[in-house]
């Protein structure tokens, strides 16, 4: 069997969580690839709420197997909390919930680092959230990082030791910030016996054999794509690779085991945190946007930056992404605006493109539009796309023409059950 993967197409927050959880019935694993607690997949169903940041959205699905990859980065404290969460709302996930040994451990010292180094930027602030992803990664590509498999070696103390003397004196470059070390050790180190006590597997391994065994996988990315490493909007991205490339690193799967690779994006566009976000709108339109949108995030509460869709951003993250199918979110929001806009190309320096640029940061960008009719009306009680205003459906059909990629679902609202299948064949 192949492969599935399912990623955001913009700057994250597009809603990856509830299609996940809904798409899960159809496949045996869910498997998270890259990234940290830094991301958060909010599901809703039976009129609960839940967030996840580490954990795979699959784990409300009874019968699912969900691995956190090797390529995600892991903080005890805040996994343990998660876990939590799932024994008080009842979920069994004892043998469901299985963790790679490869995957990198975010120390307490990693997050006081974060925290100095973003202070110490002043103005120019990249907006992280202070999650200590980014010193993780430095220290996974700098060799001397720990891992889940490390945790069971005789000498994981020293280990740790050691690498928290490192990063308590590269932090006496900065000022001095706010962070009870002592306190949050202890909290860590309490929290290592709820990671013991989990299914440690070589990652790799056991996914490969479950694909040679017929199982089906579902690949799930967090973050979006215009925060990747390499190809996001440099430096304002996270640590890791959020395409689909990131899959075959995160998870050690070969490159021809993918198959389907769902991108998702929101009807608008939104971002958290500093960076160029050229369809940005500091108006009412914005602010409208926002409040509709319940635009703060799950992971940080920061309001998010709101603005019209970039067709030029989404032409540039599904061609990165290979993309065969696409998603659209919170389609809803629009349901108060008369009118519609969308991005078709942008005028940088004088010279129209519908080319993202590398140094897009430091470029004048004034977006391009098109304008189209809104339909005024709720698609609450929406259940197939013929059911939706004309007005909607011309909406989705110019996407597909202006963006060369069919789109098979539409989420109507936060619920699991506010969703539109436009080709069911294509998403089972």
């Amino acid at each position: 069997m192949a492969v599935d993967v399912i990623l955001g197409l913009q700057w994250g927050d597009e809603g990856k969580g509830k299609i996940v959880d809904y798409l899960a019935n159809n496949y045996d694993i869910v498997a998270r690839f890259q990234g940290g607690p830094n991301a958060g997949h909010t599901l809703k169903f039976d009129g609960k709420k839940y967030i996840l940041h580490t954990v795979p959205s699959g784990i409300f699905r009874e019968h699912l197997i969900n691995v956190i990859g090797n390529g995600v980065v892991i903080d005890p404290i805040t996994l343990k909390r998660e876990i939590e969460q799932l024994d008080a709302a009842g979920v069994n996930y004892k043998g469901r919930l299985l963790v790679a040994k490869k995957a990198h451990l975010i120390l307490p010292s990693h997050r006081m680092l974060d925290a100095a180094s973003e202070s110490a930027k002043g103005k120019d602030k990249i907006g992280s959230t202070l999650k200590g992803i980014g010193p993780t990664y430095m220290d996974k590509t700098g060799r001397n990082g720990l891992r889940i498999g490390d945790l069971f070696e005789p000498n994981f103390e020293e280990r740790y030791e050691a690498l928290k003397d490192k990063h308590l004196k590269l932090a006496a470059i900065y000022p001095e910030i706010d962070f009870d070390m002592a306190a949050e050790e202890e909290k860590w180190m309490a929290s290592l016996e709820t990671i013991k006590s989990l299914e440690i597997v070589e990652g790799e391994w056991y996914l490969n054999n479950a694909l040679k065994e017929g199982k089906r996988i579902l690949a799930e990315g967090a973050q979006g794509s215009m925060l990747d490493i390499d190809y996001g909007t440099y430096p304002f991205v996270t640590s890791s690779n959020t395409i689909t490339a990131g899959v075959c690193i995160g998870l050690g799967l070969a490159p021809q085991k993918i198959n389907e690779v769902i991108g998702i994006t929101k009807a608008y566009c939104t971002r958290v945190g500093s960076g160029p976000f050229p369809t940005e709108l500091h108006d009412q339109t914005g602010e409208q946007l926002r409040v509709e949108g319940a635009e703060f995030g799950s992971t940080t509460g920061r309001p998010r930056r709101c603005g019209w869709i970039d067709l030029p951003q989404l032409k540039y993250a599904i061609m990165l992404n290979g993309v065969t199918q696409l998603v659209i979110t919170k389609i809803d929001v629009l349901n108060i605006f008369d009118t519609l806009k969308a991005a078709v190309r942008l005028n940088i320096d004088g010279k129209s493109t519908d080319q993202w640029p590398f140094d897009i940061d430091r470029r004048e960008v004034v977006p391009e539009y098109d304008t189209m009719e809104g339909w005024m009306t709720s698609l609450e009680t929406m259940t197939s796309f013929d059911e939706m205003p004309e007005q909607a459906k011309a909406f989705i059909h110019y996407l597909e023409k202006q963006l060369d990629v069919p789109v098979s679902m539409i989420s109507t609202g936060p619920d699991r059950k506010s969703l539109i299948l436009r080709d069911v064949s294509a998403v089972v």
